[in-house]
């Protein structure tokens, strides 16, 4: 499949979901696996996992919503492994509530994880992987379908997606014309059985029931799987993606088709 033998990838949110799957889906493609995040059982286990497969992993606790933090997986990375050549910006988390019920309190702590860490993520991989022969990389940055569409329900998650996805472009178009060999796009995810999508569902109309409404809404009539989404995160890690940046990979069985 995708070509990213030897290559170093940080995965931040990978204790769970797409981020445990697109680590290990990683990892077995042949990349050496910096697992990131704050659910620190649940992450040292993904890494077990991966190194029990005879890959190379390590987990490192990790908030993306803090820039030190940031700094300090970038050196452990390259402390450990001697460069960076791809980071998936995976860490995210969704509130439900209508846009007169939602608080600020809420709005501004995801935006501090789903936009501030990518943002965070992108600056200090970018001036990793610009400083190291040689230079360059790639950085996958998770948006969403709800950066495509709108929920009435799901605001804050709207627009921090919509910003993941609009960001991706600026910083594409600034590494392209700087030259620094760094490709950056972002994938688009319909509903994926995760459990950030199941924590939704039990937020608002039940699990039963709102997975079966969910399927109902993807055109090829089931809810997706985390690998579904790894496959499309192995593709622009790897070197079958050279000249694609700046781009939107939708993975999302048809929802946004319609």
């Amino acid at each position: 499949m995708g070509r990213v033998q030897a290559k170093i990838a940080i995965v931040t949110g990978g204790a769970l979901g797409l981020g445990a799957a697109s680590a290990r889906m990683l990892a077995r493609e042949g990349a050496k696996v910096v697992v990131t995040d704050v659910k620190d059982g649940e992450g040292e286990a993904v890494a077990a996992s991966i190194r029990e497969d005879g890959r190379e992993a390590i987990y490192l606790h990790h908030d993306v919503a803090d820039e030190g933090a940031w700094q300090r997986v970038m050196a452990r990375t390259v402390e450990r492994f001697g460069r960076l050549d791809v980071l998936v910006n995976n860490a995210g988390v969704a509130v439900a509530g209508n846009p007169e019920d939602q608080t600020l309190e809420q709005w501004r702590w995801l935006m501090s994880i789903n936009l501030d860490g990518v943002f965070l993520g992108t600056k200090h991989a970018i001036r990793t992987m610009k400083q190291q022969p040689p230079k360059g990389g790639s950085i996958v940055n998770l948006s969403s379908i709800e950066g495509l569409i709108g929920d009435p329900n799901l605001g804050a998650y709207n627009a921090s997606k919509g910003g993941v996805r609009l960001y991706t472009k600026s910083v594409a178009l600034y590494c392209a014309r700087a030259g620094l060999d760094i490709r950056v796009n972002s994938i688009h995810p319909g509903y994926i059985w995760t459990p950030m999508v199941e924590n939704y569902l039990k937020q608002t109309v039940g699990v039963v029931e709102g997975r079966r409404a969910i399927a109902a809404l993807h055109p090829v009539g089931h809810i997706g799987e985390p690998d579904d989404i790894a496959f499309g995160v192995v593709y622009l890690a790897s070197d079958e993606s050279k000249f694609v940046t700046g781009s939107e990979l939708v993975i999302d069985g048809g929802y946004t088709a319609q």
